[in-house]
């Protein structure tokens, strides 16, 4: 089935509030600190070099400030002025042969909506033409902890580091709560996102068929998203669980990759969920396969639609995100004790 959805307009200017919106934390930050409103904040990302290189994708942290899609790029913002420089990989004449168009630092500019652009090999030139202050400038790097993975952003590397002053603390922590709330251009994104996701777990489940192999699912929701959302990523590794494979919590990765056939009377798991411009959905649901519930497993959706339910009557600003989890988990606990599915 086609779809009635159009991939959504990507405004630059979504980046340029998000630099903003950094400056004024980064510098209210300064102020409380009683330091003085000089540096640069930088980041960067990591070119994979292999003869096969996977599918590219930003860093998120780089992507929020500055919309840059192409590898090779380094990022910094003047605190004093505001000022932003992307910094472009300076390419050989031959990546137009390989790659394509070898485009001018003019259009970085433009397309990004930055005050400057230069060449990466320029960085420590042009960071110290910038600084107007005494002393070395100060770089503020991004470097801090992802708790869900356990892995530490990388600060940025470049020729000519030794000339400046670098602080690894301040950064991370003032980006990461800039992020957490998203602006009204961020929200489009968003919505569309989950939009265009939520299409294409409808379309799954309209051609599911006894018999098919998980995987089969996956590639109908890649297509979908892909096809008529322009969304070239997904938000993380699609989950098509089926059977007893709905118990792994994180199954469909390489060692796991969602190839059983599925049978009658089994019901599935799908967690899947489309990335448009590095804005994610996140959608998990579950049906059977046949398109009929057994009474056990109607019970047991139901009790958790019913705590679904719960969650979305009693959220709302302030409301604390444990409470929300503990509020499920009641009113589910609630519904199986109710269907003697738990004694006690």
């Amino acid at each position: 089935m086609a779809s009635s959805l159009s991939p959504a307009p990507v405004p630059m200017e979504l980046h340029v509030l998000n630099r903003e919106k950094l400056l004024k934390s980064i510098r209210q930050h300064l102020t409380d600190t009683s330091r003085p409103l000089h540096g640069f904040g930088g980041d960067e990302q990591t070119r994979y070099c292999t003869d096969h290189i996977e599918l590219f994708r930003q860093e998120s942290y780089f992507a929020y400030l500055f919309g840059v899609i192409e590898p090779g790029f380094y990022g910094a913002i003047d605190i004093a002025t505001g000022k932003s420089i992307l910094f472009a990989p300076r390419l050989p004449a031959e990546y137009a042969v390989w790659l394509g168009e070898v485009k001018p630092l003019s259009y970085f500019q433009e397309k990004y909506k930055v005050s400057m652009a230069c060449y990466a090999d320029e960085i420590a030139g042009v960071l110290l033409d910038q600084y107007k202050g005494s002393g070395k400038p100060l770089l503020f790097l991004l470097h801090g902890l992802n708790t869900d993975s356990n892995n530490f952003s990388k600060p940025a590397e470049f020729e000519g580091m030794e000339k400046f002053e670098t602080e690894l603390s301040t950064l991370h922590p003032i980006l990461t709560e800039c992020r957490v709330l998203k602006s009204d251009l961020e929200l489009a994104l968003i919505q569309f996102a989950n939009d265009i996701s939520s299409e294409a777990h409808i379309e799954v489940m309209r051609k599911v068929r006894v018999g098919m192999k998980e995987y089969q699912l996956e590639s109908m929701f890649l297509h979908h998203t892909y096809m008529y959302g322009g969304c070239r990523h997904c938000s993380y590794t699609c989950i098509c669980a089926t059977g007893e494979n709905s118990a792994v919590l994180h199954y469909g990765h390489a060692a796991a990759p969602n190839d059983r056939t599925f049978k009658d009377g089994d019901m599935a798991l799908l967690d899947m969920g489309a990335e448009y411009n590095f804005y994610a959905s996140d959608i998990t649901c579950s049906f059977p396969v046949n398109g009929k519930f057994t009474s056990d497993q109607s019970l047991i959706y139901n009790a958790v639609f019913e705590g679904h339910n719960a969650v979305i009557k009693a959220m709302k600003p302030g409301v604390n995100w444990v409470d929300m989890h503990k509020l499920a988990e009641k009113v589910i606990l609630e519904s199986l004790k109710k269907g003697s599915v738990l004694v006690g």
